[in-house]
């Protein structure tokens, strides 16, 4: 066990950013294509921080022309290049999935002061 562990901290992150659910971020996504390598920034809101450790992720949230889209991402993995926070949110709850059901200003998450 001591040496799955020794591998997980190698692995991890020295400096993670300090997101919490409701915060408004944007997340630098490193994409191959091909031969190419680009970076792809993705912001929305997060509805959902699961698991911990080297296996700790966010859920982002956002709507484009009118459809909600999610995305997974793995804090720790080697293609997210940053995640910064655009604004912090102030939330009650541990995971925002009625966000799902909601749009317009009902869908709105209150800033955090």
């Amino acid at each position: 066990m001591d040496l799955v562990k020794v591998l997980q901290e190698q692995q991890m992150k020295p400096k993670i950013p300090d997101v919490h659910v409701g915060d408004t971020v944007r997340v630098h996504v490193k994409i191959k294509e091909g031969a190419r390598e680009r970076v792809q920034i993705y912001e929305g809101t997060v509805i959902a921080k699961k698991h911990g450790g080297i296996q700790e992720t966010i859920t982002v949230r956002r709507v484009s022309y009118g459809i909600g889209t999610e995305k997974v991402f793995p804090i720790h993995s080697p293609n997210i290049v940053d995640i910064e926070t655009v604004r912090p949110g102030k939330v009650r709850r541990a995971k925002l999935y009625y966000l799902r059901d909601r749009v317009g200003k009902s869908a709105k998450i209150k800033e955090k002061l």
